[in-house]
């Protein structure tokens, strides 16, 4: 295998203090990257960013920092890009990994109007955000990696916002591959299936069974499986690869 070495770049990972942010962040941090955990700002993310700071922290010194921003706020955005420019350890980026989700299912006739306007907040216009105020303070040759979903391409029932959303992801990704080009600044998406996260675990188990009957594999996909997937698009490995929704779902083609 060949190994993926990230040093001495800086990596920001948005949704980054559970789940799969989580994992994106310490598998970058495996292969030498610094980087940045961004967390909303409330409720027990802070002190779980501040506890796995200190965790990644203690393997290397000054490798680990945390930004508190709500990314639906573009103004909480601007302000944490700002803030990482401002920092004598950081200054800039080189891989954005565009993580942060939330879910509010309901039907279509059930969905209130602030059930579809938050989903679409955080999932679609804060990774347009993030994107935005990002490439401000992104290095030339660098990467955005977005998590799109397999809801994007499969329409599950009582999904409509959270389709929606990671289905603009996905072509917001399109897009970005051909503005970005001229700084040879890669941007991809990831479509994981379902994946074993705190998320998951809220699907009723007779619902889980349904949708593994779709897995080929026959599995639930793991965190660090969509997290290395990440790093692979950032490194010299994916080169020549832009614009790309890359499905990691364990071949559901239901």
């Amino acid at each position: 295998m060949l190994p993926i070495d990230l040093s001495p770049k800086t990596a920001l990972i948005t949704g980054a203090s559970q789940g799969i942010g989580a994992q994106i962040a310490r598998t970058f941090h495996a292969a030498g990257a610094k980087v940045i955990l961004n967390h909303p700002g409330f409720d027990q993310t802070e002190s779980d960013a501040s506890e796995f700071a200190a965790e990644l922290n203690g393997k290397r010194e000054n490798s680990a920092y945390i930004f508190a921003a709500d990314i639906s706020d573009a103004e909480a955005v601007e302000k944490m890009m700002q803030g990482v420019k401002a920092s004598p350890n950081l200054g800039s980026i080189d891989y954005l990994i565009n993580n942060a989700g939330i879910l509010r299912d309901k039907t279509v006739a059930k969905m209130s109007l602030d059930d579809w306007k938050a989903v679409i907040d955080v999932n679609l216009s804060g990774t347009f955000h993030t994107a935005k105020y990002g490439l401000e303070i992104m290095n030339d040759d660098g990467a955005i990696v977005s998590l799109g979903s397999i809801a994007a391409l499969q329409g599950f029932y009582g999904q409509a916002n959270y389709a929606a959303a990671k289905g603009g992801v996905h072509a917001m990704t399109r897009v970005l591959s051909r503005e970005c080009a001229r700084r040879n600044i890669r941007v991809n998406a990831i479509a994981p299936g379902v994946i074993q996260t705190d998320m998951a675990a809220t699907i009723p188990e007779e619902v889980r069974k349904e949708m593994l009957k779709n897995v080929p594999l026959g599995r639930l996909g793991l965190p660090q499986e969509i997290a290395s997937v990440a790093v692979f698009l950032c490194s010299p490995l994916a080169s020549y690869i832009t614009g790309q929704t890359i499905e990691v779902n364990g071949g559901w083609r239901g």
